[in-house]
């Protein structure tokens, strides 16, 4: 039984495929993850906007991959595909134009032990943390988290620019930026928006003034503490084999031609998310410009689907002869445009071969529908993976 006979005989969850041809195009519909599923090792519990679920890049990985081959993904995001990858014993490589996601990825695809975070935590001197540069986030931080916050920021930006920042440092950093905000007392925080949809100072205002809140004091090293001990307490495979790159997905010079097995990716969806105004925050917290993040942001079909077609023609590039995609798209303006189609016609004049499309039938979801289901007016609907093979 080859990969693509898995799919069509799969009846894990008491059905089996239906194949619907459709512009002579088969498409794969059934239930290959549930929504039981869903509890995925703990290292995944970071916070990202329009991230897919652990089980869709695992249900490939597991198909189309061996142990020690490569998986990438050229917009990674938080680094679900990678970190699966890592877990399941491949090889991660990850790409994305935005610098957060490397921060928050590369520490949970090689995270350190227990330990030495503790350890760490105790040798950050918090108590001589007490400037305030900038006065405006006390709209989000009573004076002496915000004290801290930027201790801890001015620290790790120094010692990134000095190249001491070690892997400790970076999981201690990605867990604070994963705190910054948010709707309970284990965000740094008063109430609001979590930390991938970071609220403006004035909207902050506006919340605060409703609900008639004023920020509390939060104990900075005691949460950070707290979530590490969930993220580590797992079992995890630490990977030091790893390829992350920071460029536009169609010029990846770093990776080499044809070292990819498997690609599992999201690529960014039309004018859906506004990767700038969400993460203006976090790019604070690293010293990044948020406005010099050149996130793509397609307006219209003609535009996102050239896009598409060059980072094709780059993906063939590293994908070996025989290796695949999985490329999850999603309806989106009202379920009126199906990219699947978009990607099936940006895929001609390269290697690629399109094997199909791959529907996970999960019903009554916020933002993954399924086949036939209008249950979201406006943003993506996920699970319509685009299935290709690279025929060069």
């Amino acid at each position: 039984m080859n990969n693509l006979d898995e799919i069509t005989n799969f009846n894990q969850f008491g059905s089996y495929t239906q194949i619907e041809r459709v512009d002579d195009v088969d498409y794969f519909i059934n239930e290959y993850w549930t929504a039981g599923q869903r509890q995925a090792n703990r290292i995944h519990e970071i916070s990202y906007r329009a991230c897919f679920k652990p089980q869709l890049p695992a249900f490939f990985i597991n198909r189309f991959t061996e142990k020690n081959e490569v998986v990438y993904d050229p917009f990674m995001g938080r680094g679900t595909t990678p970190v699966e990858s890592a877990l399941l014993g491949r090889i991660p490589y990850g790409n994305d134009i935005n610098p957060i996601s490397i921060a928050i990825t590369e520490p949970r695809v090689n995270p350190p032990e227990s330990f030495p975070v503790q350890k760490r935590l105790t040798e950050i001197p918090w108590d001589d943390f007490k400037d305030i540069e900038n006065q405006d986030l006390l709209v989000f931080y009573h004076p002496d988290t915000l004290a801290k916050l930027e201790g801890l920021r001015k620290r790790f930006i120094q010692r990134a620019q000095d190249g001491t920042l070690d892997l400790v440092d970076q999981w201690i950093r990605m867990i604070a930026i994963n705190r910054l905000t948010g709707h309970s007392p284990g965000f740094f925080s008063v109430y609001t928006m979590p930390p991938n949809q970071a609220v403006s100072l004035k909207s902050q205002r506006r919340i605060n003034e409703r609900r008639n809140q004023t920020p509390q004091a939060r104990d900075v090293p005691l949460l950070i503490w707290k979530k590490s001990q969930r993220l580590l307490s797992q079992s995890i495979a630490r990977s030091d084999n790893y390829l992350f790159t920071n460029d536009p997905s169609d010029r990846t010079a770093q990776i080499p031609d044809d070292s990819v097995n498997l690609v599992v990716t999201s690529p960014p969806f039309l004018d859906v998310v506004d990767y700038e105004t969400d993460n203006w925050l976090r790019c604070w917290f690293l010293g990044i410009d948020p406005g010099s993040v050149n996130v793509t942001m397609v307006k219209s079909i003609s535009a996102w689907q050239k896009f598409t077609h060059q980072t094709m023609l780059e993906l063939s590039r590293v994908v070996r002869p025989g290796g695949h995609v999985a490329y999850e798209v999603g309806e989106v303006r009202n379920a009126t445009v199906h990219l699947e189609k978009e990607v099936i016609a940006a895929v001609k004049g390269t290697d690629f071969e399109v094997l199909g499309v791959i529907v996970n039938q999960q019903e009554f979801t916020k933002t993954a529908n399924c086949w036939g289901v209008e249950n979201n007016t406006r943003g993506t609907n996920s699970n319509r993976i685009v299935l290709l093979q690279n025929c060069k």
